[in-house]
Protein backbone atom coordinates (compact mmCIF):
# COMPACT_ATOMS: atom_id res chain seq x y z
CA UNK A 1 0.00 0.00 0.00
CA UNK A 2 1.86 3.52 -1.14
CA UNK A 3 2.17 5.90 1.44
CA UNK A 4 3.31 9.70 0.50
CA UNK A 5 5.54 11.63 2.14
CA UNK A 6 5.84 15.67 1.60
CA UNK A 7 8.30 17.65 3.09
CA UNK A 8 7.96 21.51 3.50
CA UNK A 9 10.82 24.08 3.89
CA UNK A 10 9.54 27.36 5.32
CA UNK A 11 10.82 30.36 5.40
CA UNK A 12 9.44 33.13 8.31
CA UNK A 13 11.28 35.95 7.48
CA UNK A 14 9.26 38.46 10.07
CA UNK A 15 9.61 36.38 13.17
CA UNK A 16 11.47 38.09 15.89
CA UNK A 17 11.13 35.37 18.10
CA UNK A 18 10.22 32.03 18.87
CA UNK A 19 6.70 32.77 19.97
CA UNK A 20 6.67 34.49 16.11
CA UNK A 21 8.01 31.10 14.38
CA UNK A 22 5.65 28.72 16.75
CA UNK A 23 2.76 30.83 15.76
CA UNK A 24 3.29 30.40 11.58
CA UNK A 25 4.67 26.57 12.46
CA UNK A 26 0.85 25.84 14.66
CA UNK A 27 -1.31 27.41 12.34
CA UNK A 28 0.30 25.88 9.29
CA UNK A 29 -0.09 22.51 10.80
CA UNK A 30 -3.29 23.16 12.39
CA UNK A 31 -5.10 24.64 8.86
CA UNK A 32 -3.42 21.70 6.66
CA UNK A 33 -4.33 18.45 9.09
CA UNK A 34 -7.94 20.54 9.37
CA UNK A 35 -8.31 20.49 5.24
CA UNK A 36 -7.35 17.36 4.33
CA UNK A 37 -7.07 13.27 5.41
CA UNK A 38 -3.42 13.61 6.29
CA UNK A 39 -1.02 14.01 9.01
CA UNK A 40 1.25 16.57 9.97
CA UNK A 41 4.35 17.07 11.98
CA UNK A 42 6.93 19.83 12.56
CA UNK A 43 10.42 17.75 11.50
CA UNK A 44 13.13 19.80 13.39
CA UNK A 45 14.57 21.46 15.98
CA UNK A 46 13.67 25.54 16.35
CA UNK A 47 16.87 25.81 15.24
CA UNK A 48 16.88 29.70 13.58
CA UNK A 49 13.39 31.65 14.49
CA UNK A 50 13.35 32.16 10.36
CA UNK A 51 13.36 28.95 9.44
CA UNK A 52 10.87 25.33 9.60
CA UNK A 53 10.60 22.31 8.51
CA UNK A 54 6.97 20.76 8.15
CA UNK A 55 6.53 17.19 6.95
CA UNK A 56 2.83 15.67 6.02
CA UNK A 57 2.48 12.09 5.07
CA UNK A 58 -0.69 10.12 3.80
CA UNK A 59 -1.99 6.55 3.38
CA UNK A 60 -3.96 5.37 0.48
CA UNK A 61 -4.42 2.39 -1.95
CA UNK A 62 -4.16 4.40 -5.25
CA UNK A 63 -1.25 5.60 -6.07
CA UNK A 64 -3.30 8.31 -8.13
CA UNK A 65 -5.22 9.43 -5.52
CA UNK A 66 -1.62 10.38 -3.54
CA UNK A 67 -0.31 12.24 -6.03
CA UNK A 68 -3.26 14.49 -6.26
CA UNK A 69 -3.82 14.82 -2.33
CA UNK A 70 -0.17 15.91 -2.10
CA UNK A 71 -0.04 18.30 -4.93
CA UNK A 72 -3.40 19.97 -3.54
CA UNK A 73 -1.79 19.79 -0.19
CA UNK A 74 1.20 21.65 -1.36
CA UNK A 75 -0.96 24.33 -3.10
CA UNK A 76 -3.12 25.03 0.38
CA UNK A 77 0.40 25.03 2.10
CA UNK A 78 2.01 27.92 -0.34
CA UNK A 79 -1.92 29.81 0.01
CA UNK A 80 -1.69 29.53 4.02
CA UNK A 81 1.70 30.32 4.80
CA UNK A 82 1.55 33.21 2.00
CA UNK A 83 -0.94 35.05 4.59
CA UNK A 84 0.97 33.95 7.72
CA UNK A 85 3.95 36.26 6.29
CA UNK A 86 6.07 33.13 5.29
CA UNK A 87 6.85 31.21 1.68
CA UNK A 88 8.01 27.88 1.10
CA UNK A 89 11.65 28.18 0.64
CA UNK A 90 11.28 24.15 -0.66
CA UNK A 91 9.22 21.30 -1.46
CA UNK A 92 9.32 17.56 -2.16
CA UNK A 93 7.95 14.66 -1.97
CA UNK A 94 7.97 10.86 -2.29
CA UNK A 95 5.86 7.35 -2.62
CA UNK A 96 6.86 4.66 0.31
CA UNK A 97 5.94 1.82 -1.06
CA UNK A 98 6.54 -1.54 0.21
CA UNK A 99 9.06 -3.92 -1.40
CA UNK A 100 9.28 -1.19 -3.74
CA UNK A 101 11.94 1.84 -4.61
CA UNK A 102 11.25 5.36 -2.93
CA UNK A 103 10.11 7.45 -6.07
CA UNK A 104 11.32 11.15 -4.89
CA UNK A 105 8.94 14.03 -6.75
CA UNK A 106 10.66 17.61 -6.75
CA UNK A 107 8.45 20.88 -6.36
CA UNK A 108 7.82 21.42 -10.22
CA UNK A 109 8.27 17.82 -11.70
CA UNK A 110 6.21 15.93 -13.32
CA UNK A 111 5.25 12.12 -12.73
CA UNK A 112 6.80 9.82 -15.38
Amino acid sequence: MPVASLTLELRIEHAQSLKDRRQVVRSVKEKLANAFNISVAELDEAVTWQSATIGVVAISSSRDYLTGLMRQVEDAATRISNDLGATISDCWWQFLDEGAAIETMERGQERP
